[in-house]
């Protein structure tokens, strides 16, 4: 015979197993759904992520103007670019904080920042060298190449397989004048490929001397720019140069952080 107090014990042992397992069951649940939610936080196909140390230029920078020709049609491919999805902009951290001083410089004098281009993803770069190899698409060559054989896009420069856009640290802008309400005028248009998009175009930069032989605002002839177009030009690009930017040769409109934080690193995440 069993005693009253084993056999008062017994389904007292059973029910804390049986509890024992629930709350065991319980807790590989709870961790269970807690993996699930850490992953999906870090799902790569959330369409507000950003790559580590990008930023949308317009919270570093919130009284710029976009204009993102790549979104749009109005590019010198005349289609919208692979991996635009939204009219947006995207930079480092450091080239947008640089580019917010370069905003404040200017505000002083009257000036926002329009802004045509910042980071530009890989497949973006697939997509002009694809265009390029296509010889009889010249749909847009009057407003932007008229003067460049598509096959010589490749050996004088204006599209590589490479882009420092691709780095996150390269903006191309120009200046919009808020008195009048317009774009100043640089005496030509982002992307035109030409001897006329060069910085030296009629005048010396290091120097900031107009060369050109049409003072002020006469209109000059012979795809040259005068005076004052010229004067516009090194405007934005002293700002530039004032808080960190490099220039280049060939384009008046483009400019890189000089202590990019990527520099040998080419990114392919979405603009969006």
């Amino acid at each position: 015979m069993i005693p009253t107090s084993q056999n008062a014990s017994l389904p007292r042992n059973r029910k804390t197993g049986s509890a024992f397992a629930a709350a065991a069951t319980g807790l590989r649940l709870l961790a269970v759904a807690a993996a699930l939610l850490l992953l999906s936080a870090c799902r790569s196909d959330d369409p507000d992520a950003l790559p580590p140390g990008f930023v949308h230029l317009t919270d570093a920078v919130p009284d710029a103007i976009l204009e993102i020709r790549y979104h749009s049609t109005y590019n010198f491919t005349g289609d919208r670019i692979d991996g635009y999805e939204r009219p947006t902009a995207l930079l480092t951290k450091e080239a947008a904080a640089a580019l917010k001083a370069v905003s404040d410089d200017l505000k002083a004098e009257g000036y926002r920042l329009k802004i045509y281009d910042a980071y530009r993803p890989q497949r973006a770069v697939a997509h002009f060298m694809k265009w390029a190899r296509d010889r009889a698409d010249a749909r847009m060559r009057a407003y932007f190449y008229p003067n460049v054989p598509k096959n010589q896009l490749f050996a004088q420069g204006y599209i590589a397989e490479k882009s420092g856009h691709s780095r996150g640290s390269t903006v191309d802008l120009t200046l919009f004048d808020m008195n009048t309400g317009k774009e100043v005028d640089m005496g030509g248009t982002f992307d035109w490929f030409g001897r006329e998009s060069h910085p030296d175009w009629c005048g010396n930069p290091a120097t900031g001397e107009y060369t050109g032989g049409f003072p002020g605002n006469t209109p000059p002839t012979g795809n040259r720019i005068n005076a004052a177009q010229f004067r516009n030009r090194m405007r934005l690009r002293n700002a530039m140069v004032r808080r960190g930017f490099i220039p280049i040769a060939e384009e008046w409109w483009h400019f890189t952080l000089a202590n990019e934080p990527f520099p040998e690193t080419y990114f392919d995440h979405p603009v969006r």
